[in-house]
């Protein structure tokens, strides 16, 4: 089986950057990847470190923070909608697993996001939308086989 890949829209949602942001990234060396067939990819293993790096951290934990700061700060929602933060300690590859499950639920258009932090063994899920998104989405990873 060949390595996965993410792409660059895949990479934003993790991350929460803009995909211009990403490529700004890349122009000064803070990610790396590779473009195939004219389209950036990234390995697991690039994305950690991406997501590790001095440079970029501090910019993710403040869109992290912020995620759940206007969630909450929302008072007047229109439809039900949850938040989720989950800690998990895991292996590599179940943490690569992971972040490929929820970019896949992402990809169904859904008006929610995902937010992924990982750090060594230790890693951090904050989920939020719709009521049923976010309860599929939880029940789909602990159910599937």
């Amino acid at each position: 089986m060949g390595k996965k890949y993410y792409n660059i829209n895949e990479l934003a949602i993790i991350s929460g950057f803009t995909t211009r942001s990403l490529r700004n990234y890349i122009s000064m060396g803070h990610l790396k990847g590779e473009k195939i067939d004219g389209i950036w990819q990234f390995t697991a293993e690039e994305i950690d470190e991406f997501l590790s790096n001095p440079n970029v951290a501090p910019g993710i934990k403040s869109k992290t923070n912020a995620v759940v700061y206007d969630f909450m700060a929302d008072t007047e929602k229109k439809t039900n909608k949850i938040c989720s933060i989950f800690d998990f300690v895991m292996e590599d590859d179940e943490a690569a697993e992971l972040s490929e499950y929820f970019c896949n639920a992402m990809n169904n258009g859904v008006d929610g996001a995902i937010k992924y932090e990982k750090h060594g063994k230790n890693v951090r899920l904050i989920i939020f939308g719709p009521e049923d998104f976010v309860l599929d989405s939880i029940n789909g990873w602990y159910k599937r086989s």
